[in-house]
């Protein structure tokens, strides 16, 4: 089943399966058929009891739920991702298509289903012993925490276990600390440890694997019953269609690609990979570069899960710290998606004329005819926000998609959600929630530490006192503290998957920045957004690698191709934290104030993109660019003395580059006179 179609360009684009492997730093084992379809039934098992849940909740509560799902999931995750890395030349399976589990990996995948299942044999009194925990108890924990660390090294890499393990080694050894250093806590023994995260409600079974289980997996469902019924071949189609004439349509197309697509792959990564499997050919017929042509593929891809409707997954965890509705978080990103994709059509139009782009015919269909025949794919996204917006909780609403999206797959012969591939979408479904549910139950260890210890608050205080120790001027304090939380996101996100660097520093970072008077929402919108930007952030940008491999072009290039593209969503979020106006890009004060401070933010945005473009109405030299670094950064401090500083050098920019484009007017009129 794949999710594009060759427009042209021959290629079609990767299936569904093969997203999900790009997406993963060790990818799935290719498994052999008849073990592939005994996994694929427990993943479809798991869809539908997911799917049941949601309108027969078990008595016995969310967490009696939780160890449910962890006991359900943990053991094909093992089962069906490699453990050591064996090198090629010492691999059996070199030369075959499949690659099976060992007796290694059985034996953890039933050892894990034994250690999950243990508390549900008198759940209440397992409870009740968290404060003493027996022999059996610790020794059930201690293996549940090393299964589970090891299941999140096999999807996501060491980083994210080693980090567990730092926390852990600091819960026990806190206490020895000198109790005059803010780190220091009263300390905890094993038991304790381990009594926090499996019968507690902030460590494994916290709010981070509830989300798992609750929110992304009911999404990924969504996603995968998309795919198979043909959405995200119609949405890559009319993306095609949209666009046909103008040099700057490729670059267009592309975009409208990404942002369409996202919602049914529900990751940056995959995203781009689709994209650039299927738009390379017709971006390079239009004269782009490999490294910009790159950079616009990552950009556009991990746009998709910046903006609503879907956003990603770590959106989710936000609404549940902040105790509102799903929808609300989507209208905190309605503005900043904007002002986002506004940067990128802003550099796709500079880049058209830099690299003297041309149309490139994509698609013989129109636009219109393929909205016709194929609108129907757009009801269910609609029904999402629609059922949300009347107070139906977002696990509802999406159910009520699939069941609708169901229902319209058999307006296309071609998709129809029939038995087999009714299947293989519920299947699929569960295994893409599987790296992520093995991180967010490793990513519960570190809330539990930072929540027994107080490390949350010690660490605001160490963090904010360093920024003291350079000036008592608040808003430099700010400032400071803002850049050196923007750096910690981004390194993080370096390392570890985007939800997981969020959860982390959700609870670490955001309060040095609510202590220095930022709102909750606007510390929290400010670190998905550097968590999410850290997949085209340089030195690793896992989407730019994607997309440099696809096209050809050279990594670090295409890395800061990528960069440019994205920049407005490296700066705006600091207007979320660092002025008194900023909460109005995210949707919170009057109507007046989010129109002028969206427009405002727009002329930051043009600032930027001469910046990085180099280009006004004709090639800006190094002294219109100089002069819009300020503009830029005065606009976005959203003050009314620095907006009129920032628009008057703007304008002085603009006004050199137009004298200089009429001086190069007037040469050729000569040249040509002569």
């Amino acid at each position: 089943m794949t999710v594009g179609v060759d427009s042209g360009s021959g290629v079609t684009a990767p299936s569904a399966e093969e997203l999900a492997e790009y997406e993963q730093e060790r990818p799935a084992r290719r498994l052999r058929p008849a073990l592939n379809l005994v996994i694929s039934v427990w993943c479809a098992i798991i869809s539908v009891g997911v799917l049941a849940q949601v309108f027969f909740p078990l008595p016995q509560g969310t967490q009696f739920y939780l160890v449910i799902f962890l006991a359900a999931i943990l053991p094909i995750t093992l089962l069906c991702y490699r453990g050591i890395k064996v090198p090629a030349v010492l691999n059996p399976f070199k030369a075959r298509t499949h690659d099976d589990p060992g007796l290694i990996d059985w034996i953890l995948a039933i050892v894990a289903l034994a250690v999950c299942v243990y508390p549900l044999f008198g759940f209440d009194g397992f409870l009740e012993r968290r404060q003493e925990p027996t022999t059996l108890d610790v020794i059930t924990g201690a293996l549940l925490l090393i299964l589970l660390l090891e299941a999140c090294r096999r999807t996501t890499g060491w980083v994210l276990p080693a980090f567990s393990l730092l926390f852990i080694a600091y819960a026990y050894y806190g206490g020895y600390l000198p109790y005059t250093w803010s780190l220091a806590h009263q300390g905890f023994n094993f038991d304790a440890i381990i009594a926090q995260f499996t019968m507690g409600t902030a460590g494994f079974y916290g709010t981070p694997l509830n989300v798992a289980a609750s929110y992304i997996v009911l999404f990924t469902i969504y996603g995968a019953v998309l795919d198979y019924s043909g959405a995200g071949k119609f949405f890559i189609e009319l993306s095609f269609a949209a666009f046909k004439r103008s040099r700057t349509a490729p670059g267009r197309t592309v975009t409208l690609a990404g942002f369409l697509l996202g919602s049914v792959s529900g990751s940056g990564t995959a995203t781009a990979v689709s994209l650039g499997t299927v738009s390379w050919p017709i971006l390079r017929r239009a004269g782009y570069p490999p490294e910009p042509a790159g950079g616009m593929l990552a950009a556009s891809g991990i746009g998709a899960i910046l903006s609503p409707p879907t956003l990603g997954a770590a959106a989710f965890i936000i609404a549940e710290f902040l105790q509102v509705s799903y929808l609300k978080v989507l209208g905190f990103a309605v503005i900043p998606t904007i002002l986002y994709y506004l940067g990128i059509l802003l550099a796709i139009e500079i880049d058209a004329r830099k690299h003297g782009t041309t149309s490139a015919e994509t698609s013989q269909q129109s636009a219109w005819r393929l909205l016709l025949r194929f609108g129907y794919h757009f009801l269910s996204l609609f029904v999402i926000i629609a059922f949300m917006a009347v107070d139906i909780p977002p696990f509802k609403a999406v159910v009520y998609a699939v069941v609708i999206q169901f229902a319209l797959s058999f307006l296309d012969r071609e998709h129809r959600l029939t038995a087999r591939p009714l299947f293989n979408a519920l299947a699929q479904g569960t295994r893409s929630v599987l790296p992520v549910a093995a991180t967010c139950a490793t990513a519960g260890i570190i809330v539990a530490v930072t929540t027994q210890t107080g490390l949350g608050l010690n660490l605001a205080e160490i963090i904010v006192g360093a920024a003291r120790g350079v000036t008592d001027n608040h808003t430099v304090v700010l400032i400071l503290t803002v850049l050196l939380s923007a750096i910690a996101v981004l390194i993080l996100g370096l390392a570890v998957p985007v939800t997981a660097s969020f959860i982390i520093a959700a609870v670490i970072i955001s309060p040095a920045l609510v202590h220095l008077g930022v709102t909750q929402p606007e510390a929290y919108m400010f670190i998905f957004y550097y968590a999410v930007l850290s997949e085209v952030s340089p030195p690793t940008a896992l989407a730019a690698v994607a997309t440099a491999a696809i096209t050809g072009g050279k990594v670090m290039p295409t890395m800061w191709q990528a960069w440019k593209y994205t920049l407005p969503a490296f700066l705006v979020p600091f207007a979320f934290v660092l002025t008194d106006n900023g909460s109005y890009l995210l949707g919170q004060g009057s109507l007046v104030g989010m129109v002028w401070t969206t427009l405002v933010s727009m002329l930051a945005v043009a600032a930027l993109a001469v910046v990085t473009g180099g280009w006004v109405f004709v090639k800006a030299s190094w002294l219109e660019r100089a002069v819009c670094v300020p503009a830029a950064a005065l606009l976005l401090y959203l003050a009314p003395v620095t907006i009129t500083a920032g628009i008057c050098l703007l304008l002085v920019a603009v006004v050199l580059n137009l004298v200089r484009r009429q001086r190069q007017a007037s040469s050729v009129e000569g040249t040509v006179a002569s």
